[in-house]
């Protein structure tokens, strides 16, 4: 990233948080933005209370089962993470597996380091490349997403929100990002498709996108300021 001369950058939550960084200090090498549940503001008392329970578990009890509870809430849905009535799924079971595997000091780091982010609202608009948000609407970095929306270009911004998801659309819902991210991507000329009505690799139909998104002006080097929401029952199954 440090020594390319042009990056297309994509992050989730905190990656997010940092690549925007990164594209604010180099404007001029930072093509595009691709981001997942951003935050862009100083944590809130309520994110920074909740941060400090889970610095507390993990200091005293280790990876316990309540700071996997925790930090499963913060990234999925309720629909992955179950309940006592609908059981985990594959994707929540795989997280808690990973955290097993995680080295305790560094994720206290992580979230020690997450918990003092400057606020960097003020930089959005200085941002020159296009940017794509993606944000589930049951994520609690929601609002964050929205802020960030609202901050940043008009001009070079979009925004996809999913429904029935939290912050890591990526692992829940990531076929709702495809049809945004290849038109996306059409900016730049990275791939052309014979006719603008259909993408033939893509599962979706881009009937479940708002029509500003395939205008002519968010296909060329601008994107509309949109907020598109895709309805999770077009995406069953895909969990």
């Amino acid at each position: 990233l440090f020594w390319a001369a042009s990056v297309m950058c994509m992050g989730v939550t905190a990656g997010a948080y940092i690549l925007t960084l990164f594209a604010i200090k180099h404007r001029e090498r930072v093509l595009g933005l691709i981001l997942v549940s951003p935050v862009c503001r100083a944590p809130s008392w309520s994110e920074w209370f909740y941060n400090k329970v889970m610095s507390n578990l993990l200091y005293f009890y280790g990876m316990c089962g309540l700071l996997k509870d925790f930090l499963l809430y913060r990234y999925f849905s309720k629909e992955v993470r179950g309940s006592a009535e609908v059981p985990e799924s594959d994707i929540a079971q795989a997280c808690r597996r990973l955290l097993d595997e995680r080295q305790s000091i560094n994720i206290l780091r992580f979230l020690q380091a997450i918990d003092g982010r400057p606020d960097i609202t003020q930089g959005l608009k200085k941002l020159q490349c296009r940017t794509l948000i993606f944000v589930g609407d049951s994520s609690p970095f929601h609002s964050e997403a929205l802020h960030m929306t609202a901050k940043l270009d008009r001009r070079f911004s979009a925004l996809v929100e999913v429904q029935e998801c939290g912050s890591m659309v990526t692992e829940e819902q990531p076929h709702a990002m495809l049809i945004p991210m290849e038109y996306f991507l059409m900016g730049y000329g990275l791939y052309r498709p014979n006719q603008f009505s259909g993408s033939p690799r893509s599962p979706l139909s881009p009937s479940c996108i708002a029509p500003e998104l395939l205008s002519p002006e968010s296909m060329g080097l601008k994107l509309k300021p949109i907020k598109t929401r895709i309805e999770s029952k077009l995406l069953g199954g895909q969990r």
